[in-house]
């Protein structure tokens, strides 16, 4: 039974899947695609929320956290359903850069 549904980042989902064997291939995944630490993918995220961006859905944050985009074209693939300001990308890019 499902009681709730967030999305969680790489460093989150990473942490919840500690109790899996080591010796399963998602243990790889997490290797090659976690970039972050959980508190610095939170505080990322908490960042990009206090934007308090309305165009902006939870879905996208974790996404920014994940793939830590580099330009703009990076910051517009992940918000293909939301069309976004320079500005707005550029205080995107501003906080990601923090942690790169």
């Amino acid at each position: 039974m499902i009681l709730s549904k967030k999305p969680l980042t790489i460093a989150e989902a990473k942490e919840l899947a500690e109790s899996v064997p080591e010796d399963k291939p998602i243990h790889g995944y997490f290797k090659t695609f976690a970039k972050l630490s959980k508190a610095d993918a939170i505080k990322l995220c908490d960042e990009v929320r206090a934007l308090n961006n309305p165009k902006i859905k939870e879905e996208e944050i974790v996404k920014v956290a994940d793939i830590l985009p580099e330009d703009a074209e990076d910051v517009n693939k992940i918000f293909v359903e939301a069309s976004l300001t320079e500005d707005e990308i550029k205080a995107i890019l501003d906080i990601v850069s923090k942690y790169r």
